[in-house]
């Protein structure tokens, strides 16, 4: 491991994927491309911005109270 800060995204799990598509900003894009740069840095293996994405969202909604509070007691997701 490098010498860079750690980021609050860490290393990647193994998981089981579903191909979603959206659209961003170009800035957006450059900062997700610059993070994923960071991020070989931090843990010494490549990977694409978009991979990047699922990860940051997961973690962007455990630190959300307000979503964390419509969560059932059993902790588990309600069915679309």
């Amino acid at each position: 491991m490098s010498t860079t800060r750690k980021l609050r995204l860490g290393p990647l799990p193994r998981t089981e994927n579903v191909r979603l598509t959206f659209a961003c900003p170009a800035s957006l894009k450059a900062n997700l491309d610059r993070y994923a740069a960071l991020h070989a840095q931090a843990y010494g293996e490549t990977v694409d911005a978009e991979k990047l994405i699922p990860h940051m969202l997961e973690a962007f909604m455990a630190g959300d109270l307000g979503f964390k509070r419509t969560q059932p007691k059993n902790g588990k997701a309600a069915p679309a």
